[in-house]
């Protein structure tokens, strides 16, 4: 099939593919959206609890933003880090801002394994050099 024939055809389906899509976002125009802020917090949410949170996760999908090399291994070990570690700062922020205690019993537990997993992760890249 030669390559005119070939977008043609992708054009062909995607049409109704795109209509769909359309259809199941109630025809809203997501254009105009910016899906990489962090979401605004409702007027009922404790300010300080909502900044810490947006800028925990703001802080991980920044730091988890590692360039891609030929070494998997060592891409997979510095992109887990930046994870774990915000993972431990989403539970310190559960340990400051939660109320059950169960969920605050869990916290304490994620951040002792999160913090042996990078201490286990940091090794091995220092083993790598």
């Amino acid at each position: 099939m030669r390559m005119p024939a070939i977008l043609g055809l992708a054009a062909f389906l995607a049409v109704p593919a795109l209509a769909h899509a359309q259809d199941a976002h109630g025809g809203m125009d997501h254009s105009k959206m910016d899906h990489g802020a962090a979401p605004a917090a409702s007027a009922n949410v404790d300010p300080a609890y909502a900044k810490a949170w947006n800028e925990a996760l703001a802080s991980m999908h920044a730091d988890m933003a590692v360039e891609p090399t030929s070494d998997a291994d060592l891409d997979f070990l510095k992109g887990m880090i930046p994870h774990h570690e915000g993972a431990i700062a989403m539970a310190r922020i559960e340990l400051q801002y939660g109320k059950d205690p169960k969920v605050k019993a869990l916290a304490e537990k994620i951040i002792a394994a999160q913090e042996a997993e990078i201490a286990e992760m940091k090794a091995w890249i220092a083993e790598r050099k």
